[in-house]
């Protein structure tokens, strides 16, 4: 074991290498958002890379409603931080009271849930009930923002 680390060299050069299989599978979704995020920087939209959530994020993207979407690798955000509060699905819905949890947190499960599911995922999220508190992507995203962990259904 590596002194401090809690992982095996072993092990941690097996999580390096599932994070790059994981980052090409996802590419086509990450070329998306890419372009996405290029096509917002003449309106304001300012990229910048981010080890913790493992994404290009692009802070003052100038389109939707207000929040953020993930597509691969990239977190298209309307705001100027992505460390701010909001509330999960299933509150929204009315189902549950939940603390509110990292708008952060929550896209960066997202990421995580790319980088398995690839260009499956878009296709799985809609045919999963797309934005709403019924999609299980979500309320993983939401189970991981609340506690830490649990990002996949």
């Amino acid at each position: 074991m590596r002194k401090g680390t809690g992982q095996s060299p072993t092990g941690r050069g097996a999580l390096s290498a599932a994070c790059l299989l994981g980052a090409l599978w996802t590419s086509p979704n990450t070329l998306a958002g890419l372009l996405a995020g290029l096509a917002g920087m003449p309106m304001g939209a300012r990229p910048r890379w981010s080890g913790r959530d493992f994404a290009w994020v692009f802070h003052h993207w100038p389109w939707g409603p207000g929040g953020a979407v993930t597509l691969g690798m990239v977190i298209l955000h309307t705001g100027a931080t992505l460390d701010v509060p909001c509330h999960t699905y299933e509150h929204r819905a009315g189902r549950c009271r939940h603390p509110r949890i990292s708008l952060r947190d929550h896209e960066r499960a997202h990421v995580f849930q790319y980088l398995v599911l690839g260009p499956l995922f878009l296709p799985v999220y809609l045919l999963c009930g797309g934005v709403s508190v019924r999609n299980p992507l979500e309320r993983a995203a939401d189970r991981y923002a609340l506690q830490g962990r649990g990002w996949w259904p």
